[in-house]
Parts: structure tokens; C-alpha cells; sequence
């Protein structure tokens, strides 16, 4: 009889920086709740218990979006959370946000880690080689296995251009082929694990394509799946965001197969000890001064603000009232950002404005024709609904004021606008709008002209606009409806 082996496999994907407990939403029963949840101490008490057990048949691997979401990690680009992650002794990570820092300062901090840094898709421009390495092997209960890291897409297509000086990014479905069979024939693994950051309709695709994939763990689209699903034979799972959970998938492997599977989404309750070590370490990450700073309330709000909608979002929407006031402008744009924990009615802190906007980019001020709003738009809308899941690289439909949008999901390219309203009235193909827009996510460069940037900030307006109204409420609004 063939020896049957076990492997636990672990998954935190998308923790954007929350080295400490935060609110999550949760749905019970029809209606939406907050609950407090995640932090790594008690992540890393989760981990520890299920080393013990299955002492060294378990790996723990991040799918990125980990350096980067949260005041004191954005402060120090990324260098606080490198102790921690090293204490907890990760085996391996791909990535996505990591790159704001910029490609060289990335890589400089990825050798601080301790754990393998892969993506078999990013490349050198002048060199044409690979950044990092494409994948690895790891020895787990006598199993040999080969994983393969492929990271965000995105950066060099809707990012700022700060994120890809000197690289670019392809899918890795060209690549991914020729490397799984370097690591079956060459290296005679048993197992083949994908660490992915393209997101999960794009995981689905790719497996679907590129045969010898056992396990898939995908990231990037923040999707909580309670059940796995299984593509080509390959294993997917991806597990929500912030980390308020982590994935479990134990295997049962017999001649280089996944014979059966058992998965299950862990959240990070509060009840769960942290592990003190970790506690510490986080501790040390904030000066006096900056807890003291993260810990100042500026305002109340009446109403959940989060960003855990696809068309629009309450926090969103405070965020681009905040920014309007600010300009004195008609229109706002920013990003459909996922990141940002939701904030539940009571006090907001400056650690809440900090986790709404980490970067704090200035406002910017554009003036932009009715007929280049309608093209972003529709250019924005294929990039998050396109019919080809490999087309599908924004984030949540571009976060909108001043304007009311009715679309088709289901339509092609350039034909989903319906009805397209600003401030109440048709929109004018041939007038000259004033728009605000936070990073060249909001409103990317080829769009608009005198484009100018303002002296205040995301944050000293969000500020303001709390000093002024607080307490605040932020509704969803109507701007982006499918009909």
C-alpha cells in the first residue's frame, strides 16, 4: 500500500499592515455587525498550536499585501513588521502592496526576512531577468514540495509609477508552466503549491489553464471562502483580509496526489490568548508619541464606515466629502481601494483616519471633460467587471461624489453606461468639469488636464471636515447603480 502523508497547509493573505486587533465585519442573520478580531500575537498563538499539533508537517505561507496598510508599518516602509513576521518563522510570501516602497527599497527589505520572497513574474526592464526567486522547495513530514510565488499584475498598469521604476509584471501563466515541470522532473517534488497575489477570478482562470497545480492559495480580492474549489484538480482557497482569519487545509497526499482534503476559515477571535513574545515585539513597533498621536479621538460617527462594497462605501463616501470641501470642487475620485478596517459608530481616532488612507497623499485638482468622465468610467467598470477575468485589474469600482452613474454589469467594453448625471443634470460630452482626485488611482494622468496639486492632505481634511461636522454620518449614496 502506498503511505498516505499528511500536510497542513496555513494561509494569511492580505493583512495590510494590522499588526494589532481591529473591527471586521460579520454578517448574522440579514444584517451587518462589527466584531473585534485578528492581530498577530494571536495569530501567531493559532499558528503555534497547530505546529503541536503536527509537529513539522506544517507550512504557513502569505500571499503579500503584509508590508504595507498601517501607520507605523507605512512610517517605517515596512521595517516594523519584520521582526514579527520572522518570529513566527513564515515559510514563504509573494506581493503586491509591498512594492509603494519602490522595487529597490522593497527588495532591500526583503532580505531582512527570513522567509523566501517569490514571484516567478516580475522582471528587470534592462535585464529582462527576474527579480526575486520564482519559487522554492520545502521538506515538510518527508514530503518534498515546490512552491511557486506570483505576485500582483497590477503594480505596473494601475498603480502610481513609483511602484514598477525598473520592472514590469506579467500574469505568470506563461511562466508557471515551465517551472512546475522544472520542479516535478527536475526536482522530483511530490506537491505543487501556487502562493498567488492575481486575485480569485484570476486564480480560477489560471488554474483552470496550467495543469500540475495541487494546492492554490490566492489573495489580493479579499473573498472569505468558507469552502475551497477545486479547478483542474487544483486546491483554491483564499481567506478574507486585515488578518481576521487564517486558512487551514490539511491534506492527505499518496503518490504525489491529493487524495483528500479537509479546509476550514479560522477567524482571529478576540477570546484567543495572545502569544506574548509577538505582543512585545508589536508593542516596541509604536513610539510613546505615536500611540499617544493614534490614540487622539477627533470626532464621532453615527454610522458604520467601511469599505466592504463594490459599487460604493460609506467610508468612501466621508472621504471624498472631506476632500471636496477641502477643493472646493464638484467632483471627487479615488481609488476602489480594499484595505481599511471598518470603523463602527462612536469615536474616531487619528489611528482610524490612518488606516483609511495610509499614504496620505495630497489632494489633487484637475479640470476633466464630460466626455473623458464617461471613458474613465467605462474604462474603470471593464477593469472590475470585464467578461476575461485576466482583464480585471482594478480594485472595487473607482470610489465617486458629485455624480450619479446607471450601468449594465453584463454589457461589453465601453457600452455599460446607461445614464450618466452630474450634480443632478445630464452630463455635458463638451463642458469642462472641476474634479478633485487622490493619487493617479483617482484620476490616472491621461485624463484631465492643469492638473495641480494641492497643499493639504487626505488627513488634515478628514480631520477638518470631523472638527466641522462630527458627529458625522455617511450614507451610501446611489452614485453607482447597476440596473
Amino acid at each position: 500500500m502506498p503511505e498516505e502523508k499528511h500536510l497542513t497547509v496555513l494561509q494569511l493573505n492580505d493583512s495590510h499592515g494590522y499588526l494589532e486587533s481591529h473591527h471586521e465585519l460579520f454578517w448574522k442573520s440579514g444584517r451587518t455587525i462589527t466584531q473585534e478580531v485578528g492581530g498577530f500575537a494571536q495569530i501567531a498563538t493559532l499558528f503555534g498550536q497547530i505546529q503541536v499539533e503536527h509537529p513539522n508537517s506544517v507550512l504557513t505561507l502569505d500571499n503579500g499585501d503584509t508590508l504595507h496598510g498601517t501607520y507605523p508599518v507605512v512610517q517605517s516602509k515596512g521595517k516594523a513588521m519584520v521582526p514579527v513576521l520572522n518570529a513566527m518563522a513564515f515559510d514563504a510570501m509573494t506581493a503586491h502592496w509591498e512594492f509603494a516602497y519602490g522595487p529597490s527599497e522593497f527588495q532591500s527589505l526583503s532580505h531582512q526576512l527570513e522567509h523566501h520572497m517569490l514571484a516567478v513574474n516580475c522582471f528587470a526592464k534592462d535585464t529582462k531577468t527576474l527579480l526575486f526567486s520564482p519559487g522554492t522547495i520545502l521538506e515538510r513530514n518527508g514530503l518534498h514540495i515546490g512552491v511557486i510565488g506570483v505576485a500582483s499584475n497590477v503594480i505596473d498598469k494601475t498603480m502610481p509609477p513609483s511602484f514598477s521604476e525598473g520592472v514590469y509584471f506579467t500574469l505568470g501563466n506563461e511562466e508557471l508552466p515551465n517551472y512546475i515541470k522544472h520542479l516535478r522532473e527536475k526536482e522530483r517534488v511530490d506537491l505543487i503549491i501556487v502562493l498567488s497575489h492575481l486575485g480569485y477570478p484570476q486564480d480560477l482562470k489560471l488554474a483552470s489553464e496550467v495543469n500540475g497545480i495541487d494546492v492554490l492559495l490566492s489573495g489580493h480580492t479579499h473573498n472569505r471562502l468558507n469552502q475551497p474549489v477545486v479547478v483542474n484538480r487544483a486546491v483554491i482557497i483564499q481567506s478574507g483580509c486585515h488578518g481576521s482569519f487564517i486558512g487551514r487545509l490539511d491534506l492527505k497526499i499518496v503518490n504525489n496526489h491529493v487524495k483528500t482534503f479537509r479546509h476550514k476559515l479560522i477567524p482571529v477571535e478576540e477570546h484567543i490568548q495572545p502569544n506574548q513574545a509577538i505582543k512585545d515585539m508589536i508593542d516596541r513597533s509604536f513610539s510613546k508619541s505615536q500611540r499617544s498621536m493614534l490614540e487622539t479621538v477627533v470626532g464621532q460617527t453615527r454610522s458604520t464606515l467601511s469599505r466592504w462594497r463594490t459599487l460604493e462605501s460609506t467610508m468612501d463616501n466621508l472621504l471624498l466629502q472631506a476632500c471636496l470641501e477641502a477643493s472646493n470642487t464638484e467632483l471627487g475620485f479615488s481609488n476602489g481601494w480594499r484595505f481599511g478596517a471598518p470603523i463602527p459608530p462612536g469615536d474616531v481616532t487619528m489611528n482610524d483616519l490612518w488606516n483609511i488612507i495610509p499614504d496620505n497623499p495630497p489632494i489633487s485638482v484637475c479640470d476633466i471633460t464630460g466626455k473623458e468622465l464617461w471613458n474613465m468610467m467605462e474604462d474603470n467598470l471593464e477593469n472590475t467587471f470585464s467578461r476575461d477575468p485576466y482583464r480585471q485589474i482594478g480594485g472595487y469600482v473607482k470610489r465617486c461624489l458629485g455624480l450619479n452613474i446607471y450601468f449594465r454589469i453584463e454589457n461589453p467594453y465601453r457600452k455599460r453606461i446607461q445614464e450618466f448625471f452630474i450634480g443632478g443634470h445630464p452630463l455635458n460630452p463638451s463642458k469642462t468639469y472641476q474634479a478633485c482626485y487622490l493619487t493617479v488611482q483617482g484620476i490616472p494622468v491621461h485624463y484631465g488636464k492643469n492638473h495641480r496639486t494641492q497643499n493639504l492632505k487626505a488627513i488634515d481634511a478628514l480631520t477638518e471636515y470631523f472638527k466641522k461636522y462630527s458627529p458625522v454620518s455617511s450614507t451610501l449614496k446611489g452614485t453607482i447603480v447597476p440596473i
